[in-house]
């Protein structure tokens, strides 16, 4: 999976090769097709596994350190997603072709459309722990725009049109927007 991630990071998923996610992950493409089927097998397991590694990178505390406040929560859940790291790039940048290819893939429309309101309904849930006075509904729209936002500002620190520290910012800016917004 890491090596599909990155084979979609750097040629997209069109450029996607069954021969060269095999060679990138050092097994024979019979072994691929064994486990995947087909390519759509491939990108969805792919997109889970962008997901999940996302999860992990954006909840990984130390052991002893001390537990976070709600709303830390969800400033490290936002902010981790824009980190120089490869792990961060790969994934950022692998999300960002899925999304790309989804407008002419409607299976891989269904998939990500599932995969972006299970993240939307968590920083909703983060939300609420922060505002807990909240309407579903103002919580709901609060973390589309969020969301949103981060893909953009990861879009454009990717391509290098933005400075990761300037998004960064940008993104704390929206954060402290939004709880002002549902604490009015």
């Amino acid at each position: 999976m890491e090596a599909a991630a990155r084979v979609i990071a750097r040629r997209g998923v069109r450029g996607l090769r069954v021969e060269e996610l095999a060679a990138e992950a050092g097994v024979s493409t019979a072994l691929i097709y064994y486990h995947f089927k087909d390519r759509t097998g491939i990108l969805r397991q792919t997109l889970e596994f962008i997901n999940d590694r996302a999860e992990r990178y954006t909840t990984e505390r130390a052991a002893d350190a001390p537990p976070l406040t709600a709303r830390e929560e969800l400033e490290q859940t936002l902010l981790l997603e824009l980190q120089e790291t490869v792990e961060v790039r790969e994934n950022s940048t692998a999300w960002g072709e899925l999304r790309a290819s989804a407008v002419f893939d409607e299976t891989l429309r269904e998939d990500l459309a599932r995969a972006t309101r299970v993240w939307v309904q968590e920083i909703a849930g983060l939300l609420g722990a922060v505002r807990p006075m909240s309407s579903a509904v103002a919580l709901a729209g609060a973390a589309e725009r969020l969301t949103a936002l981060l893909e953009g500002l990861s879009t454009r620190w990717l391509s290098g049109s933005l400075p990761l520290a300037h998004a960064r910012t940008l993104m704390a800016d929206a954060i402290d927007a939004e709880v002002t917004r549902l604490g009015s």
